[in-house]
């Protein structure tokens, strides 16, 4: 493997810039609503919470958030880390009852730098995946075919999690 060195730009990492705009923290928001379907929260916890991802890698894609607004993971408590897997354990047999997937993404991106979208509000992300299922879509034109509507997944999910 190549490396590039370039120490000129350890100014840049290491003090970066404060975020420019505050964005509201939509698991916050669907938190204090109680219009759970619009929201698309699928499951309330005692301290953490399921919701469908609105933007999608694949179908059956899922988060895993603590109820309380944390940003890093080593301001969780044990009872919020324990129920957080305890979800995710749970939602994997789920999905693989419902959807058969040849596997799974599991993860949790720290911070923007990371990949994290909603960097305040740590979530772990769960998308079910198939064999073949990046295609020529994907591959040429940085597109995703979702085939199943999220009001549609969120009707199934919801009877399956009542119903377990």
């Amino acid at each position: 493997m190549d490396r590039l060195w370039a120490p000129w730009r350890l100014s840049y990492v290491a003090n970066p810039k404060p975020p420019t705009e505050h964005e509201p923290c939509f698991i916050c928001a669907g938190l204090a609503d109680a219009k759970d379907r619009e929201n698309l929260i699928a499951w309330r916890g005692e301290k953490c919470v399921v919701v469908l991802n609105r933007f999608p890698y694949n179908n059956g894609h899922l988060l895993v958030a603590p109820n309380a607004h944390k940003g890093q993971l080593h301001e969780l408590d044990d009872a919020e880390i324990l129920e957080a897997q305890h979800h995710l354990a749970r939602l994997v047999g789920v999905i693989q009852d419902m959807m058969r997937p040849d596997g799974f993404n599991i993860g949790l991106n720290l911070g923007k730098a990371a990949g994290a979208g909603l960097p305040g509000h740590l979530h772990w992300h769960l998308v079910p995946r198939w064999n073949g299922d990046t295609n020529f879509m994907s591959v040429l034109a940085d597109t995703r075919v979702i085939v199943q509507s999220l009001d549609e997944f969120y009707t199934y999910l919801t009877k399956r999690l009542r119903d377990t």
